[in-house]
């Protein structure tokens, strides 16, 4: 069953857990126990990320949904 933070990761693509709480309005601890439990039943893929906000660490979740790969970024690519 579809939940909505996965529909959320479906529409928007590859997002961080503290991005998905402000934008859904949920808890930052509701959005984890989803994440947690959506990669547990692999319908999602996630890593730890590490950012500084303002000097002070935050540590985090990168997720998207599983199976799909994250479009290139712009601009030159190295040659073969």
């Amino acid at each position: 069953h579809t939940t909505p933070i996965l529909q959320y990761l479906k529409q928007h693509g590859q997002l961080a857990d503290w991005e998905i709480a402000a934008a859904m309005d949920i808890p930052l601890s509701n959005v984890r126990s989803s994440l947690t439990d959506l990669s547990a039943r692999g319908e999602i893929s996630r890593c730890s990320v590490t950012r500084f906000t303002d000097g002070k660490l935050v540590e985090g979740m990168l997720c998207r949904v599983a199976g799909t790969i994250p479009p290139k970024a712009p601009g030159r690519k190295p040659a073969p």
